[in-house]
């Protein structure tokens, strides 16, 4: 079977919402491009139409949410998605889509995917010709069919058994290659009727700030506050009661010694009758 030809012409600057689909190559662009769109081709010729979009959202997934609403306005649907979101580092969050758009609402859907959604970093299209190869794959169709109505005529007037057995396993030979040719013919009708759009929404560098600033109101961050006060609170209690313990403890030290000294006094004054014990220096 012939295989997919790439457009000629080279390379071509990226689509703008105006512009038809191209096929002219590929094409690459940053933010300040200036947008040129692919040529426009024949309603007869077959194309394979795919883009690539990294777009920068300050919120990653109400620009998920605006892509897919997009896409969908537009006759087509989320094929695949991908999210990656970093609670730690917001600002590293990702979120990958696959869009499969009608091709004949691809360059104005892409142009609103790269423009309504925050900052366009970087975009790219790629046109592939595959008119000869559908030609190719429909011309084999059409022959594995008219193979197997032949076969299946011979086989009405096949004469004897083992006519009738090499006859009924070409028939099943040439029904499993119409299948896989089927299968590919309807392969290459949807990827021609609709456009891929690999998008790459990345975090801008001040979600991290603009998530604790969303977090500073409210009962519950209020309600956190107060607990994360109290919990200071005690610990500046419990480091100075900490602190004070070893100095509270020598004293009790120091202390016993005259408390025992006190009690023996007056214990020895109460024995006495409350007389002082005589002085030594008195006695003769």
């Amino acid at each position: 079977m012939a295989q997919p030809r790439a457009a000629a012409g080279g390379s071509a600057a990226h689509g703008s919402a105006a512009s038809g689909p191209a096929v002219n190559g590929s094409a690459a662009s940053g933010p300040a491009g200036t947008g040129t769109s692919l040529t426009a081709q024949p309603a007869t010729s077959s194309i394979i139409y795919t883009a690539s979009v990294t777009v920068r959202a300050t919120n990653l997934t109400r620009a998920a949410s605006q892509a897919t609403q997009l896409a969908r306005a537009a006759g087509g649907y989320v094929s695949s998605e991908n999210t990656a979101l970093n609670r730690a580092h917001p600002d590293r969050s990702t979120i990958s889509l696959q869009l499969k758009i009608p091709a004949s609402a691809y360059p104005a859907t892409l142009g609103a995917l790269s423009s309504q959604l925050g900052t366009r970093l970087a975009m790219s299209q790629h046109a592939l010709d595959v008119t000869q190869t559908v030609a190719d794959v429909t011309s084999r169709v059409t022959s594995a069919q008219a193979a197997i109505s032949q076969l299946r005529a011979l086989l009405r007037h096949a004469g004897s058994v083992s006519s009738l057995l090499t006859v009924q396993n070409q028939i099943n030979d040439q029904e499993s290659s119409l299948e896989s040719l089927l299968a590919q013919q309807r392969a290459l009708t949807h990827e021609t009727s609709f456009a891929t759009v690999t998008m790459l929404l990345v975090a801008s560098p001040h979600a991290g700030h603009h998530a604790r600033h969303q977090a500073a109101g409210g009962f519950v961050s209020g309600l956190k506050a107060g607990w994360h006060g109290l919990v200071r609170a005690v610990s500046v209690v419990l480091t100075g009661a900490g602190a004070a313990l070893p100095f509270a403890v020598l004293a009790a030290v120091l202390a016993y010694p005259a408390y025992r000294t006190r009690r023996w006094y007056l214990h020895r004054r109460s024995a006495s009758g409350g007389t002082a014990p005589p002085n030594p220096a008195a006695q003769p």
